[in-house]
């Protein structure tokens, strides 16, 4: 499937499955020497439309950094700091506590506090109090879930993201494809936009108000570009010839693409506010899958100019490019880890694809999922995961591994296929 989508730069597209439904998240690998932390049921959270505390265990869980007790073994529902008993706490083994309330203001308005504990120091690590209205009390749960994983990691939490994704399906005969966003746990899916035509390369704006994709909308492949909110849509590109891969600057103020307008795939820049080509690549090669570094400066896209599918990089002005990948006859669909020092890539050799991570100061290519069908890595906005497209039972189903390779988790619809995610700046 990937020598595929590279030969013929997303002329075609063939992604089975759609269906308005939760993604089912199951983990697959664990982590050894994951921490244990316990989350207790909120004080007034009964009768509420989500459950606070459920959430933010299931969040803790899914991170692989950390393993919230068992309900049934917790050994006590403290609500309030001078409820908690920090003895009877580590007698569990348990390293940190989380405790909760949630109060009603009014009609769909409620203000949620919590407080997290160390509980060998017995002492209160962090304590916020949050409104939410209905709507928003998942994101404010995992807002909280943010905060903790910040407080005990280092790191910011990127539970509070969405991921954008294409699925489809045979209906009535005919084949329809969906564009559609989800909480980063797979819940609230929402469709963005429905066609009969495919739909690919999802591209996150850096505000994370806007997604760029391709439309073969009239059997033409066009870019454009849709609020998320509004849903707003605008026609970005639409030459004669292949218009793919688009990808964001770091800014906001430009789009690299892929065009063909000028008689080979090459790479372009688009600014946004004159639009303005300009012209980085030239060639017989096949150049597409541009990605920006996170400081904007340079550009590293997919190119068959030494024989196969390579990873090369070059300035974002244009000019000479130097080539990054030498393993392995194939090396494509690139993203930047959040910090510029790494890439995620689809790496493949002896017709197995796996998602692997290309450390660019020294060369070194770490494999990290199992194949054989892997595409379309996408970094969380920590750099904590990455999110990619795979098979299961014949099926296309969503996964997401660490970044050390150490946890593994699988997303999937309950039927239909999911394709190239890709994972929204950090909120």
């Amino acid at each position: 499937m990937k020598r595929v989508r590279f030969s013929l730069l997303i002329l075609c597209l063939c992604l089975p499955g759609w269906v308005q439904a939760a993604l089912t998240i199951e983990i697959t690998q664990g982590v050894e020497g994951a921490v244990p932390i316990a989350v207790v049921p909120f004080g007034g959270s009964v009768g509420m439309p989500e459950d606070i505390a459920a959430i933010i265990a299931a969040d803790l869980a899914r991170s692989g950094r950390f393993e919230p007790l068992p309900e049934r073994d917790l050994i006590g529902r403290p609500t309030d700091a001078g409820q908690v008993r920090f003895q009877d706490w580590r007698m569990l083994g348990s390293e940190n506590l989380v405790i909760g309330n949630v109060e009603t203001l009014g009609p769909d308005q409620y203000r949620i506090e919590f407080r997290l504990f160390d509980i060998f120091r017995g002492r209160q690590i962090a304590g916020y109090s949050l409104p939410a209205s209905r709507d928003r009390l998942r994101y404010v749960a995992h807002k909280i879930s943010d905060i903790i994983y910040e407080k005990l990691t280092g790191q910011p939490g990127a539970f509070a993201t969405r991921i954008a994704y294409v699925i489809s399906d045979t209906v009535n005969g005919e084949k329809q494809y969906q564009l559609q966003l989800a909480d980063s746990d797979g819940y609230n899916p929402r469709t963005l936009l429905t066609s009969g035509q495919p739909l690919m390369s999802p591209s996150w704006s850096p505000d994370g108000r806007k997604l760029a994709y391709v439309s073969f909308e009239k059997r033409r492949a066009s870019i454009f570009t849709q609020d998320v909110v509004s849903g707003q849509r605008d026609l970005l590109a639409s030459f004669e010839g292949i218009n793919g891969a688009p990808s964001w600057s770091p800014d906001g103020r430009s789009m690299a693409l892929t065009l063909s307008r000028d008689g080979n795939p090459e790479i372009y820049s688009l600014n946004l506010g004159t639009k303005q080509l300009r012209r980085l690549t030239s060639g017989p090669a096949i150049d597409t899958e541009p990605v920006w570094s996170p400081d904007g400066r340079s550009i590293v896209f997919t190119s068959d100019r030494g024989g196969g599918p390579q990873l090369y990089r070059m300035s974002a002005q244009g000019g000479p490019a130097k080539r990054l990948t030498f393993e392995g006859s194939y090396n494509a669909s690139a993203d930047f880890a959040p910090d510029g020092k790494s890439l995620a890539l689809v790496h493949g050799t002896g017709g197995n694809y796996r998602i692997a991570v290309l450390e660019l100061e020294t060369g070194l290519l770490r494999l990290l999922s199992e194949g054989p069908l892997d595409e379309s890595p996408s970094f969380a906005p920590n750099g904590s995961m990455i999110i990619f497209a795979t098979e299961s039972g014949r099926r296309g189903v969503l996964a997401a591994v660490s970044s050390d390779g150490r946890f593994r988790q699988r997303l999937s619809l309950s039927e239909g296929d999911v394709r190239e995610p890709v994972w929204s700046p950090q909120e």
